[in-house]
């Protein structure tokens, strides 16, 4: 199953926090979330008012900081991911 977003709707995979004992040890799948992420899919941009598409500033692959709010969280494949506008994404990671 694939998810394809729609208008100017992007779907991120989110960056989990990892904990790092005092020792140096990294305990991975705290369940708490970094503000950024990996793009996944891309819609096809928003429609204008003059009849064209908006262009889209993010690709699949692209690493992205995030705002801490917004978006909807969607499970697939026992994998969690969000979609949100183009307009939550803050930046990408270059």
């Amino acid at each position: 199953m694939q998810i394809r977003p729609l208008s100017d709707n992007v779907l991120v995979k989110q960056a989990k926090v990892d904990e790092v004992t005092s020792f140096g040890l990294v305990l991975p799948g705290k369940d708490e979330k970094k503000p950024e992420g990996e793009v996944v899919a891309v819609g096809p941009g928003k429609m204008m008012e003059n009849g064209q598409l908006s262009l889209m500033q993010v690709k699949v692959g692209d690493r992205v900081i995030l705002k801490n709010w917004g978006g909807e969280k969607v499970e697939l494949d026992k994998e969690e991911y969000k979609i949100m506008s183009q307009d939550d994404i803050l930046a990408v990671i270059e």
